[in-house]
Order: structure tokens, then sequence, then C-alpha cells
């Protein structure tokens, strides 16, 4: 679990593109427990306890490229975004040029071999989050489902310097990625029966009570692609589609055992 600022290759910002912003943001702030900010002319920023984790935009707003689908996107800390462009196409990644979101630092769009899309932030004035990752609404667990796992690994390997460990569970296996020994982000095979979703990263979201987030998410208008079940060892969680189209996941983890 995360606290404190996010260091390079770390995962430190999310930003929504969503229909119905508003509604989106009343659903969101009942289910996550989430307060914003107006950021004037582009959308809200979202908090935790006070603390930044990221933006909510309108999905149709101008700055938004036509043909967006509702998503929840992923960005990650790196020293510098044009170098990092040029590693990822060097590695068969793609990278549209960097460009400055004014003095608060600066961004590029990325994606992997598989097509799978993340955004890098080279910070100046704005560091990222620092919220605890364990509060209730925190995003906590970065997730790639892919086409191709063994392509993907040594990408992010080779960009980020993650390592990369393989855990076998029943009838599947995970890669856990680490970032300086601490474990940020997994991947997996994209199940047989998800064969049309394209390759692409989800995100967890600590939750006080997995089964109370999915009943009322559902009582607000989502729907539950998984519903609430266990991870052996790790705690209950569930998958959330908002009635906006945005999906999500909700987690619960169990007590750390202190060594």
């Amino acid at each position: 679990m995360a606290t404190g600022i996010r260091k390079s290759g770390d995962f430190c910002w999310i930003n929504i593109l969503t229909p119905q912003p508003a509604d989106a943001m009343a659903f969101f702030a009942q289910v996550l427990g989430w307060t914003y900010f107006e950021m004037p002319g582009v959308g809200h920023g979202i908090q935790v306890d006070g603390r930044n984790i990221g933006g909510i935009f309108d999905i149709h707003g101008p700055n938004t490229p036509p043909g967006m689908s509702p998503v929840i996107g992923v960005m990650i800390k790196v020293e510098n975004a044009d170098a990092t462009c040029e590693k990822a196409r060097s590695l068969g990644g793609s990278a549209k040029p960097a460009f400055d979101i004014g003095d608060q630092g600066r961004m590029a769009v990325c994606h992997d071999p598989n097509g799978c899309k993340f955004d890098v932030w080279e910070p100046r004035k704005m560091p990222g989050t620092d919220a605890d990752s364990t509060l209730h609404g925190s995003p906590s667990w970065f997730e790639s489902m892919t086409s191709d796992v063994d392509r993907a690994t040594e990408f992010y390997r080779g960009l980020f310097g993650w390592t990369a460990e393989v855990r076998r569970m029943p009838g599947m296996e995970y890669t856990v990625f680490k970032n300086g020994g601490t474990e940020i982000a997994g991947m997996m095979s994209i199940p047989p029966h998800m064969e049309s979703v394209p390759p692409h990263w989800g995100t967890y979201f600590s939750v006080n009570d997995a089964d109370e987030a999915a009943r009322l998410a559902e009582e607000l208008g989502a729907k539950l692609c998984v519903p609430p079940m266990d991870i052996p060892g790790i705690g209950r969680f569930c998958g959330i589609t908002s009635p906006q189209g945005v999906m999500f996941y909700a987690i619960k983890y169990l007590p750390r055992q202190s060594s």
C-alpha cells in the first residue's frame, strides 16, 4: 500500500472520462466517498481525505478526442516524459509527442505493444497523488488485462525498470509488478469469455466493505460485471460499471500480518 508522494515508476494519478459528469460525480461520491474541487474550464479534481487523486472530465468536452469511450485512465510518474516516449517506441510501443499541462507538468499518451493505453507524467508544480491508498475511495491497485503477457511484461520492465513475478493461481497465471521492491500492479491474459475486450489497465479502489459497495452501486443504477468474491489471502472485491459506463473495481483488503 502506498502513502506519500509517489516515486518514478509508480502510478500517480487517474483521469476519468465520462458522459454526464455531474451524475458521475454524484455516483462516485456515494459509492467511494469522493469530494471534488473545480478546475475552471476543464473539469473537476477528485479528492480522498483532502488529498488529490485525479480528475473527472466530460467525455464530450472540447479537449477530449472524438470517439473516446468512458474510462479511467492511468498515469505513471517519470523523470522525463520525452525520453520515456522515445524509449517506449524503441521497445515496440507507441507514444504521441509529450506536451505541457500549464506549469503543472508534462505528459504523454502511450500504448504498449499490445495496444494498452497509459499516460506518463513528468511533474513540475503538480507531483501527483500522495493519498493513503488504504483509505476508502483511494486507488490501491492497477491491473492490465492483455493479449500477450510475455510481450507486455518485457515492455514494462524495460520502460520503467519494474520487476515481474509470475504467480500461479487456480486456472491461471498472474504477473505481479514491483517498483523498487514494492508491489504496484498486476497483469493477466484476457479470459476467453472476454476476448472481445481490448487490452487495458483497470483500477482498484479500497473500500470499507466490498459487498456494501456492490449493493449501493446497484441501487444507484450501476451494473456488476464481477459479483463480490474473495481473493484468497488478499481480500474481497467486485467489479462495477457505473451508470455512466465507467468500469472499476472495489476491494476490501484483509488485515496485513505483521512480520
